[in-house]
């Protein structure tokens, strides 16, 4: 995409979200606490332990296991996740190894996108963390290689896997510490920053420290009244894609909704087309397709609206941990205007937040911001 496309599409963003501004609440209503659940199903109690040996045991990596565990999904009922536990080599400090809760980026939706299925979960970038004595622990999500469709972007779901993914790690690796901070990428940023909201609530047990969050695809839900057969195309890259995942997942996690009744024949398509596909096979079938082709009529409904928010809000206070946001300037699949909304809310909320941008794209911030993100989390754990 060329620097002149970016600038349009950074305007189109700023314009659309203004416009979800004057048709949306600024604040979602904070999703209702889980309910009370059996002792079996208790968030963060383990199923299944498989070690890792061999060549499966990635550079750097003493130890390595794939935990199932009990976590909280979708309408806070019980729901299966899976994840994998890297423990450095080495002597743990007093007190255990510090934690990193790792929450990945999209990869689709299909059990087949899963890390610890497609063993894509450790690379140069998490090698670097591991390096510096912390324990990595990185979940699945929800509906990834467990029954059920994965509900992408559905933050409560996500939050309570990174954060039970700790509690289930700590269950079967006695060296970790209680101590921890939360870490995500573009849906794991969203993923990282909802955490980050609940975490010393929902798992007081725990010693949360903080959050480290990149490429954040915030203020989503206030554009949503937009979404409708006249949905503006805009210039980026893997919207459709996005945005038909986390339709169908609020489908499947939420079928009394009928979403089926906005969806015009392409979207009902698509809708079961990216079922079954990760996102480097999605997005060439998806190519042309704009998120209007998907609708059928307005998504206009109150009731449909509030499971949006729900689902895909990044609170902009209630945050008792400092916080680090990253943002690429040039980002063409997660656009500054977003972040920068949130930043700039945070602020006027006195929130503890250190925002950082770099005139990078989605993945180059990534790695651009690793040495003050390693910094900021190491001022966390030194405390």
């Amino acid at each position: 995409m060329t620097s002149a496309q970016v600038r349009r599409a950074t305007i189109a963003i700023a314009i659309t979200l203004t416009a979800g501004l004057l048709v949306t609440p600024a604040q979602a209503q904070p999703a209702s606490p889980p309910s009370p659940v059996a002792a079996q199903h208790r968030p963060g109690s383990v199923v299944t332990t498989t070690a890792l040996s061999g060549s499966a045991v990635p550079a750097g990596v003493a130890h390595a296991s794939i935990l199932e565990y009990w976590t909280t999904g979708p309408q806070n009922a019980p729901a299966l996740s899976t994840g994998a536990v890297f423990v450095p080599p080495g002597t743990p400090p007093p007190g255990g190894w510090p934690v990193i809760s790792w929450a990945h980026g999209t990869l689709g939706i299909a059990d087949a996108c899963a890390p610890t299925v497609s063993g894509k979960i450790v690379g140069p970038y998490l090698q670097r963390w591991l390096a510096q004595g912390y324990a990595l622990v990185a979940t699945d999500y929800v509906g990834l290689g467990t029954p059920g469709v994965h509900p992408y972007l559905d933050g409560p779901s996500e939050a309570h896997s990174v954060i039970d993914m700790v509690r289930a790690s700590r269950a079967v690796t006695p060296s970790l510490s209680d101590r921890w901070v939360a870490l995500g990428q573009s849906q794991g940023g969203q993923a990282a920053m909802v955490t980050a909201s609940i975490a010393t609530a929902y798992a007081p047990e725990l010693d949360y420290r903080g959050v480290v969050a990149t490429g954040v695809p915030a203020n989503l839900d206030r554009v949503a009244p937009l979404a409708g057969p006249g949905f503006p195309e805009l210039p980026l890259e893997g919207t459709t894609v996005f945005i038909a995942y986390a339709l169908a997942g609020l489908r499947a996690a939420q079928p009394n909704l009928g979403l089926d009744s906005y969806l015009s024949p392409v979207g009902l398509r698509v809708l079961d087309q990216v079922e079954s596909l990760c996102y480097a096979d999605a997005a060439p079938v998806l190519a042309g397709i704009s998120i209007g082709d998907l609708m059928s009529r307005q998504l206009n409904d109150p009731v449909v609206l509030d499971a949006v928010r729900q689902s895909l809000h990044v609170p902009s206070s209630g945050y008792d941990r400092p916080v680090f946001l990253g943002q690429g300037l040039t980002d063409v699949m997660v656009p500054a205007p977003f972040a920068l909304t949130l930043a700039a809310e945070m602020a006027v909320n006195r929130q503890d937040m250190v925002f950082r941008t770099y005139p990078l794209g989605h993945i180059d911030t990534m790695l651009a911001a690793q040495p003050e993100a390693m910094d900021f989390v190491r001022g966390l754990f030194a405390g």
